[in-house]
């Protein structure tokens, strides 16, 4: 198996943003709290997009530090850590807007290299 660059990180982060924007595209706020397993599925999407986030090199955050890495971050901090009281206002503000700016700036990455 060859050796997991950030190009990898990228395109594994892609694959999670895409799955969430299925999930989620189209969903109002009251139907997306209502529905637990679109809750669930998210919430593991959010966390394992990071987790790809988290392997990618340094000098990649510095190429493109236009991208917030630590919100990111923190974002995911939150939802791990505070599973149980995770405000899902915040949740589904990133669902609706955030993820679509952040799909966009992958893709980018990708595109210049």
């Amino acid at each position: 198996m060859g050796s997991k660059d950030d190009s990898y990180y990228v395109e594994k982060s892609l694959i999670e943003l895409y799955a969430i924007i299925n999930y989620t595209k189209g969903l109002s706020f009251e139907e997306f709290i209502s529905d637990i397993k679109t809750i669930d599925a998210t919430m593991f999407r959010l966390q394992q997009m990071i987790e790809h986030i988290n392997q990618l090199s340094e000098d990649f955050k510095k190429k493109y530090e236009h991208i917030p890495w630590g919100d990111i971050v923190g974002f995911r901090n939150g939802i791990v850590h505070e599973y149980g009281a995770t405000d899902y206002t915040t949740v589904y503000e990133v669902i609706s807007k955030d993820i679509y700016e952040l799909k966009e700036l992958f893709e980018s990455c990708l595109e210049s290299k």
